[in-house]
């Protein structure tokens, strides 16, 4: 495993453990898979293992599985404050220590802001007394380092660099998002402040590997020989500003894979005609990508019932893939469920909108969503599916 050594103290491996993607099994946990592999992460070098207040049971079970692993002090637990719940000092104390009950721990070694937006949002806190709270959790040993992960522009996050001495900062990059959200400006903006910059959605869920067009995949192939997902991961390490990388790695052939290449590929190791390369796939992407979802989930659950990101993940594939995949796995995702989950159920309440980190127009995408698949073969299809048939 390699292990930055400008602006990372604490010597963070370049591959982190994303936790919001945990094995399951029938819906549930599966225990035994996710401590294998927790396991194996950190027999390879794996050390910074990322979760947060608002993944449903995710501390709970990393605490569980580094617990009975006998691991805590072998690793660096990073989870998020869910700030937009604090009212005071006394509300941030109860989440806390619910937190460190569901890590089994008794500290917390990277804690961030979760999903801080602005100036405006973080100047509230502090007026609530937050971040005299952080401080105190750090006198005490509580919290070891205070940082924040955000969704939004480059100049907002460089404003926000600006409002404290922060120990780290967490970002959504990857070679698609090297111009929007905080980007390579905020990047090299956080990095001059000496702290390490830890990248979320490098595959942006997936989509990287498996919402790509078949052409963009040839060129990857044909050029550098690399499957889709170590094409994206190699573009993150090779900039020195970039400390650590998460994956939310579900699967030991996942995870086996990203340890390869993260021992393997170190800064600058990218070529000019690698370079070239990038370029030529993203205006390949750029060409069939409609929507800008990552999957990440955050606009879930929706009060009308709709699966969005399903919605959205389908709707991109009638576009890069086919038509007729698109609409079959749109009417398997939705129809098909004895719940169902429709485009044409939004209620256009805009909750989803509110919490969404790519910052999409998730009313008026899905009015484009429910046109391009609802049509009347499809809703004659409907009532042959098992939603209907329940009634």
């Amino acid at each position: 495993m390699n292990y930055r050594t400008i602006n990372n103290p604490d010597g963070l491996s370049t591959l982190g453990f994303g936790c919001m993607r945990f094995a399951k099994k029938m819906n549930s946990f599966d225990h035994e898979e996710i401590e294998r592999e927790i396991a194996y992460a950190i027999e390879k070098g794996v050390n910074y293992f990322d979760t947060a207040y608002l993944y449903p049971g995710n501390e709970e079970e990393l605490g569980r599985a580094i617990e009975k692993l006998g691991v805590r002090d072998k690793i660096f637990i990073a989870t998020k404050m869910p700030h937009y719940y604090m009212k005071d000092a006394g509300e941030a104390d109860r989440r806390f220590a619910e937190q460190l009950a569901r890590l089994r721990t008794d500290h917390v070694d990277y804690y961030l802001m979760h999903m801080l937006p602005d100036v405006t949002t973080w100047k509230a806190l502090c007026d609530r007394g937050i971040d005299r709270w952080l401080e105190d959790k750090k006198r005490e040993g509580l919290i070891r380092r205070v940082g924040f992960s955000f969704h939004g522009s480059s100049e907002q996050f460089i404003k926000l660099l600006h409002e404290r001495k922060w120990d780290f900062a967490q970002i959504q990059y990857n070679y698609l998002d090297e111009n929007t959200q905080a980007g390579v400006r905020g990047l090299k903006e956080a990095a001059s402040f000496g702290i390490p910059v830890i990248i979320m959605e490098p595959l942006r869920g997936g989509r990287l590997v498996n919402g790509i067009p078949q052409t963009a995949k040839d060129m990857i192939r044909e050029s550098t020989g690399a499957n889709p997902a170590e094409f994206a991961l190699r573009w993150l390490w090779n900039q020195p500003e970039v400390t650590t990388v998460l994956s939310g790695m579900n699967s030991m052939d996942m995870l086996e894979e990203n340890v390869r290449i993260a021992s393997s590929v170190g800064e600058g190791s990218l070529t000019e005609d690698d370079m070239h390369t990038y370029e030529k796939v993203i205006g390949e992407i750029e060409k069939k990508v409609k929507i800008r979802c990552t999957g990440c989930g955050y606009c879930m659950p929706c009060p009308a019932g709709v699966d969005i990101p399903g919605c959205f993940k389908t709707y991109n594939t009638s576009y890069i893939d086919s038509y007729f995949n698109g609409v079959r796995e749109y009417f398997m995702c939705t129809a098909m469920k004895n719940e169902r989950s429709l485009a044409s159920q939004c209620r256009k309440c805009g909750k989803c909108e509110s919490h969404c980190p790519q910052g999409i127009h998730i009313r008026d995408e899905l009015v484009k969503v429910k046109r391009r698949f609802e049509n009347p073969i499809f809703k004659i299809g409907m009532n042959f599916a098992p939603g209907h048939l329940k009634k």
